[in-house]
């Protein structure tokens, strides 16, 4: 039980996000082994339901070894506005409890409770009750942790998962800390942990017990003095419920690396159309235009260009990022591409092109684009495309179902 005095973070994870999404939308899935991710050779898991780990399949998996280790799996390529949608619902749901709501992505999000505990009870019941809610109100499971800190409220619901429920009061905080293996720490990754096991160190509780100056020699000044810190529960990092959108992008792996300029131009204008639909749907535009371009040697290089006018529209996008992909050198061969916005600013009239009925000189393109849209909205995010993607002309309707191409990595 939290006294009153000290901060109640909760720490929501939903289980198996995208998987479950799946399920939701198509019953004959629940209860088998549903693997979301890119389906090319070179795509990766994404997300796994429980049932699919029963068999070794976990997300970040190269997809060629999780069909080898559940063949008879069922393999879906990710459905972003589908995720994005039931996000949205269950972010809801927490923000109708307390305002202080930081979502992580999709699928996880920080809480403070700690200002409406006298409304909602102890920290325990409303991480209860939020369970209980996101299960009637949206079909999906979330897990919640709770703690004084957000970096123990986010272990405790690793511990509480699946589909459970682990508030620690603060005098069990450092014993249930401790007891962990250090790799589960912020920031120790595999480098890391091989220099603490030099040092005998196994657990968290050894990692607490060497002197800050130690360990300040041995992984340096900054490093040393955030392990040490994370390792006595020391975290003031608060609940930040403004957390701003710093870029809009996507990005995909091929099966086969692409060397012809021709090719890259077409998926460029495609994922700008991605780009510029989803920036329409957050309310922003884009005062630069990234390309991302990684080599079969996974060499990784970005160029970007600063638009005359922040933008929303693919066109726009999509003629900044060719121009930027012309200026590389395909000829190694591209293993993955991707486009993003950035520079984010609030969608409103386009300076330098209004018109006397306030919609400027792109009014036509904003109402096709408002068009797309609704038709997206209607009948799924990839109804509508370019017919030819390179040169950005016409446009064609498909059926649902068959795709543009490589699929989302994820």
């Amino acid at each position: 039980m939290s006294t009153s005095g000290e901060r109640s973070i909760l720490h929501a994870d939903l289980d198996a996000f995208f998987a479950a999404v799946e399920q939701l939308h198509d019953p004959s899935l629940r209860g088998k082994p549903v693997i979301v991710g890119g389906l090319g050779g070179r795509g990766v898991v994404a997300a796994a339901s429980y049932e699919a780990r029963q068999y070794g399949v976990h997300s970040a998996m190269p997809m060629a070894r999780a069909r080898r280790a559940c063949p008879h799996g069922i393999f879906r390529p990710p459905r972003f506005e589908a995720y994005q949608e039931a996000s949205g619902q269950v972010m809801e749901v927490f923000r109708s409890v307390t305002p202080l709501v930081e979502p992580l992505g999709f699928d996880e999000a920080f809480l403070d409770v700690s200002g409406v505990r006298r409304l909602h009870g102890p920290p325990e019941r409303i991480g209860g009750m939020l369970r209980a809610r996101v299960r009637q109100e949206t079909g999906l499971v979330v897990s919640v942790g709770g703690a004084s800190t957000k970096h123990v409220a986010k272990l405790a619901s690793q511990e509480a998962k699946p589909d459970g429920l682990l508030v620690l009061a603060s005098g069990e905080e450092l014993a249930f800390l401790h007891a962990l293996p250090v790799g589960r720490l912020w920031g120790v990754g595999p480098s890391m942990l091989h220099r603490l096991e030099r040092f005998a160190v196994r657990t968290v509780g050894d990692l607490a017990a060497l002197p800050e100056e130690t360990l300040q020699r041995a992984l340096g000044h900054a490093a040393g003095s955030h392990l040490h810190a994370l390792a006595h529960n020391r975290d003031v990092r608060s609940v930040e419920p403004e957390h701003e959108t710093k870029s809009i992008g996507h990005e995909e792996t091929f099966a086969t690396d692409r060397v012809e300029l021709a090719d890259l131009e077409v998926e460029v204008v495609r994922y700008s159309e991605m780009v510029a639909s989803r920036l329409r749907r957050a309310g922003r535009r884009a005062r630069t235009v990234v390309l991302k371009v990684r080599f079969g040697d996974f060499r990784t290089i970005t160029r970007s260009r600063t638009l005359e006018h922040p933008s929303d529209h693919a066109a726009t996008i999509a003629a900044a990022a060719r121009a930027s992909l012309r200026s590389v050198d395909v000829a190694p061969g591209v293993r993955l591409l991707g486009v993003s916005g950035r520079n984010l600013v609030e969608a409103g009239p386009e300076q330098g092109v209004l018109d006397l009925v306030g919609e400027g000189e792109r009014a036509p393109e904003r109402a096709l684009d408002r068009t797309l849209d609704a038709v997206r909205d209607r009948f799924g995010t990839d109804a509508l495309g370019p017919a030819r993607l390179a040169s950005g002309e016409g446009l064609r309707i498909r059926r649902r179902g068959s795709p543009w191409g490589p699929d989302h990595e994820g």
